[in-house]
């Protein structure tokens, strides 16, 4: 991926990338494109109705680390944005959609590749939290 590439190109970006972002953006770009695989998987197996809600969190899954994944970018690039909360929603939605994934496993491959894919899209995003600090004090 070009994300550090472009990140550097910025205009804005006030010193030196965030390593952790930059691995946050692309884990979070990785699993959206597995988690649609493995939704478009599900579908073709003959047992297409015991894993609707593999299914379901696939989709959530890759709509969430898309839209994280744009946000986060722009953050990464020198913007202000306090990106805490889509991170601890990425978080959460790559963990269950990763342990879903996870018990579907040993009958089908794509899903144990998708359960490593969220729960290592999930340590990306819960390292890119910790690389930003404590949370901003409310009031």
């Amino acid at each position: 991926m070009h994300t550090l590439a472009m990140i550097k190109t910025h205009p804005q970006l006030q010193g030196s990338p965030d390593t952790a972002l930059i691995a946050c953006i692309e884990a979070c770009r990785d699993c959206a494109e597995t988690c649609i695989l493995c939704a478009d998987a599900c579908l073709g197996e003959e047992m297409v109705a015991e894993l609707r809600r593999c299914i379901r969190l696939d989709l959530d899954c890759a709509d969430i680390c898309s839209a994280t994944a744009g946000v986060v970018s722009r953050a990464a690039a020198g913007g202000k944005s306090d990106i805490r909360l889509i991170l601890e929603a990425c978080t959460d939605i790559c963990q269950r959609c990763g342990e879903e994934c996870k018990s579907h496993a040993e009958m089908h491959a794509h899903c144990r590749i998708c359960a490593e894919v969220c729960f290592a899209c999930a340590a990306a995003c819960r390292k890119a939290l910790s690389s930003r600090g404590p949370a901003p004090k409310a009031g």
